[in-house]
């Protein structure tokens, strides 16, 4: 259930950028964002951390700001990676790719605090 919750913000995430960013399209169904998101999950779990290893350096002399490059470089290679899979979603450019990273990630965590765990009674978790 969880998986799904996490999928489904993604997705809605992804929607947003695509609203938001002109530089950023995506024509097909809806639930073709759902398998944009999947990509996204791939992407983040298998290739981000490898790519945090290996700008660790860079990452900490521009103190975390290098952090935003690669989020925007974790967006284009999922529309090109949604482009071999014969979805149509793409980023058109690094600015596209850098401000719809921005959103992503603004509009992922937000839903994430408001739908992510429910609220308990007297302090539990």
């Amino acid at each position: 259930m969880k998986f799904l919750l996490r999928l489904a913000i993604t997705a809605a995430a992804l929607w947003a950028a695509v609203w938001l960013i002109p530089g950023i399209s995506h024509a097909g169904p809806w639930w073709h964002l759902l398998l944009v998101a999947l990509v996204f999950g791939f992407v983040n779990a298998l290739i981000r951390p490898l790519l945090y290893m290996l700008t660790c350096p860079l990452i900490v002399f521009t103190l975390g700001l290098f952090v935003l490059v690669l989020n925007a470089l974790m967006l284009w290679l999922t529309a090109v990676l949604a482009g071999a899979l014969e979805i149509a979603f793409r980023v058109d450019g690094f600015w596209a790719a850098f401000l719809g990273a921005l959103v992503v990630s603004i509009v992922s965590t937000l839903l994430s605090v408001f739908v992510g765990r429910p609220l308990t009674r007297d302090g539990d978790t």
